[in-house]
């Protein structure tokens, strides 16, 4: 180790995320980046992720996922625009703070959408919406709201 580097005061190391919970999945037929775009954005809203925590490199997330350096670039400048993280040239990308009720609001929206277009999909294959229901609960472990 450089003797010069561990002399010198360096700040307080932001808390890492739990890469872990970052996931994709390249059979589910919804493009890639919006699956990571969405995700990174849950976790965020959520409080998963806290403000402050810092992300992995996009380098980093690209190697971890199997995916593309620049999808990954592109849904850091995506979240960023949007608010959700901020980047600090030669230090990383950290997540901001954010109104989590609102970010809430805007996942159920978003998970309501999902849900519409779900059963608008299983009435044109001739589903009935009762039949439907009764796949998710099933695929969900039987679980009931």
């Amino acid at each position: 180790m450089n003797q010069l580097s561990t002399a010198t005061t360096a700040p307080v190391a932001a808390k890492e995320v739990d890469k872990s919970l970052i996931s994709v999945d390249a059979t589910s037929g919804v493009p890639l980046w919006m699956q990571l775009r969405n995700r990174l954005t849950y976790l965020i809203t959520s409080g998963a992720f806290p403000a402050g925590a810092q992300l992995p490199s996009v380098r980093e997330m690209a190697l971890d996922l199997g995916l593309n350096y620049n999808t990954v670039s592109k849904v850091f400048r995506d979240i960023e625009r949007d608010g959700y993280v901020i980047t600090r040239r030669g230090r990383g990308t950290f997540v901001a703070e954010v109104n989590t009720a609102e970010g809430a609001d805007s996942c159920a929206a978003a998970a309501d959408l999902l849900v519409t277009r779900f059963f608008e999909e299983c009435k044109e294959l001739g589903i009935s919406q009762q039949e439907a229901a009764s796949l998710v609960a099933k695929r969900a472990g039987g679980i009931y709201v």
